[in-house]
């Protein structure tokens, strides 16, 4: 039974295992839409009591799929403390902690406590294909978006500390922060307009950064892509996941798990 539950919320190569994951990307939209008009004033007078009962329906809901989870999985201690782990106890435990401090000294205290429920929409990650796809590409290309960043990091440095000294207090670039932060708005084409160059060689200048930024914002994403591309012809061929660590992608065909050398158990798919 734990083996089949395990392969029914974990896994997607069943029938059982998408029709879970449907249901469940369902639930969560829908309790996060009810998150959201329970916020607007207009909405939550009207319907108040709907949305309460909606409210806890998912919060039970979310709270059932979690004991499940820790339930059959032979570790349960490593998957709460795991990010998807903790996500997962975000869905419904605010709820229970607004009933254990209805007489919180600041009400928006609570208010805090209620809208941590939106964190429910990090649990489409674990769902959908496609996020775990984008999310191998960002693991494998993180070494170079962050050197691309130091590099970025430096030039609005170097080119803030220009403007500083170029500009100066008077035209209201009154220290290098500040001269940083006018940097930062200019390269990645932002442009607040609350701080603007008045010398010509100022002009000069953010004209250069300007036109850097249209090529800089073009790098992360070509990292990205040229991984997402490596990784197309060593795509994971199934959703398996181990009992023992949870990583997933094995193939259909292993019999250990490739990142913790744990026993897999028969591949089912249909």
């Amino acid at each position: 039974m734990r083996l089949r539950v395990h392969t029914i919320i974990f896994e997607a190569d069943t029938r059982a295992g998408r029709a879970f994951d449907l249901a469940l990307l369902v639930a969560i939209l829908v309790s996060v839409s009810v998150v959201i008009m329970d916020s607007v004033e207009r909405i939550a007078a009207r319907y108040g009591d709907l949305l309460e009962a909606l409210e806890w329906f998912f919060t039970l809901l979310f709270t059932v799929e979690y004991a499940a989870r820790l339930w059959c999985v032979r570790q349960p201690a490593r998957y709460a403390r795991s990010f998807f782990g903790i996500v997962d106890l975000l869905a419904f435990l605010p709820s229970y902690l607004v009933l254990l401090f209805p007489h919180a000294v600041a009400f928006q205290g609570i208010r805090v406590l209620r809208l941590l429920r939106i964190f429910r929409i990090l649990k489409l990650g674990a769902y959908i294909t496609e996020y775990r796809a984008l999310g191998r590409a960002l693991r494998g290309s993180a070494r170079k978006i962050l050197i691309f960043l130091s590099v970025v990091l430096m030039a609005v440095l170097l080119l803030g500390t220009a403007m500083y000294v170029v500009e100066g207090p008077e035209n209201g670039y009154t220290s290098i922060p500040t001269a940083v932060y006018w940097a930062i708005v200019t390269m990645t084409t932002v442009g607040y307009g609350d701080l603007t160059p008045h010398t010509d060689l100022g002009k000069l200048i953010a004209s250069v950064m300007m036109l850097l930024g249209w090529g800089i914002l073009a790098v992360p994403t070509g990292i990205v892509t040229a991984e997402m591309t490596a990784r197309r012809f060593n795509r994971p061929p199934t959703t398996r996941t181990c009992h023992e660590c949870l990583s997933e992608g094995h193939e259909s065909d292993a019999r250990f798990c490739k990142d913790c050398g744990a026993l897999l158990p028969e591949y089912t798919h249909d």
